[in-house]
C-alpha cells in the first residue's frame, strides 16, 4: 500500500470509527428509541390486529410484516444518521476542517455513508432480536438476506447525505423523513402484499423504491415475494449508483458548503 492509499485508508477509517463511536456514545437516542418504536409495531400490528387478519401468503401475519419491520428500522437509522450527523458537522463549522484537508470527495461520501449503514445494520440487529420474542424466523436464503440488509443501508445513507447537503437548516433535515421517507415506507408493502390493491395501484407501487427492498428481504427470509427478487436487486443497485453519482457531484461543486 502506497502513502496515498495509506492516507485515504486512514482518513476513511476515521470518518467510520468516529460516526459509530457517535452512535453508540449516544445510544439513548439512536439505539433505543428504535427498539421500542419496533416494539409497538410488532404488539399493535402483530398481536392485535394481526390476530384479526389471519395468515397473508401462507404465514402468520407477525411472521409475514416482522421483515418487513426490520427493514424499515434499517432503512430509517441509516438515513437519520448520515442526514444528522452531516447537517451537524455543516451547522458547527467543523466539516470545513475536512473539506480543505487532502482528502478525495469518494472518501469522505464512503465513510459517511458506511457509518450511517453501520448505525442501520445495528438497529436492524436490535430489531431482529426483538421480533424473535413475538415470532420465529428462519432464514431461508441467507445470501440474499445479507446483501439486500447492506444494499438497502446504503441507498438510504446515500440519501441522507444529499439531504444533509441541502439542507440549511434542522428543520429542513426532517423534512424529507416527515414527507418522503414515512409514505414511501408505509406503502411499501411492510404491512400488505400488493397482490391485496387493485391492478392500478398495484402498477403505482412498483415506482416505490422500499418495495422492492422488503419484498427481497422478506425472500431472503420467509421464502415469498410479490416482485422478482433479480430485478429487486437490479433496480436498489440502479439508485445506488444514481445517488453516488449526484452525491459526489454535489461534494465537487461544494453544494451547502459554500456559504
Amino acid at each position: 500500500m502506497n502513502n496515498r492509499h495509506q492516507h485515504h485508508w486512514i482518513a476513511f477509517s476515521t470518518i467510520v470509527t468516529r460516526e459509530v463511536r457517535r452512535f453508540l456514545r449516544i445510544w439513548s437516542q439512536t439505539l433505543l428509541p428504535p427498539a421500542i418504536t419496533m416494539t409497538l409495531y410488532f404488539i399493535i400490528f402483530g398481536n392485535l390486529i394481526g390476530s384479526r387478519i389471519g395468515e397473508m401468503n401462507g404465514f402468520s401475519y407477525m411472521e409475514y410484516i416482522a421483515p418487513g419491520i426490520i427493514m424499515m428500522a434499517i432503512i430509517n437509522n441509516a438515513y437519520s444518521n448520515v442526514a444528522s450527523s452531516f447537517f451537524s458537522a455543516k451547522f458547527q463549522n467543523h466539516i470545513e476542517e475536512l473539506m480543505v484537508a487532502p482528502v478525495p470527495d469518494y472518501i469522505i461520501l464512503a465513510g459517511y455513508v458506511v457509518g450511517g449503514a453501520a448505525r442501520g445494520l445495528f438497529v436492524g440487529l436490535i430489531v431482529t432480536l426483538v421480533s424473535l420474542i413475538f415470532t420465529k424466523l428462519t432464514v431461508q436464503h441467507i445470501g440474499i438476506t445479507i446483501s439486500m440488509v447492506f444494499l438497502s443501508a446504503v441507498m438510504f445513507a446515500l440519501g441522507g447525505f444529499i439531504n444533509a447537503l441541502y439542507a440549511r437548516s434542522f428543520d429542513e433535515v426532517s423534512i424529507i423523513p416527515t414527507f418522503i421517507l414515512t409514505p414511501l415506507t408505509y406503502l411499501g408493502g411492510v404491512f400488505y402484499s400488493i397482490s391485496l390493491l387493485p391492478e392500478f395501484w398495484q402498477n403505482v407501487s412498483m415506482l416505490n423504491p422500499v418495495l422492492y427492498m422488503v419484498n427481497a428481504f422478506r425472500y431472503g427470509i420467509l421464502g415469498v415475494s410479490d416482485i422478482p427478487v433479480a430485478a429487486a436487486f437490479a433496480i436498489i443497485l440502479g439508485f445506488i449508483a444514481a445517488l453516488t453519482s449526484y452525491a459526489l457531484y454535489l461534494l465537487h461543486k461544494g453544494t451547502g458548503l459554500k456559504n
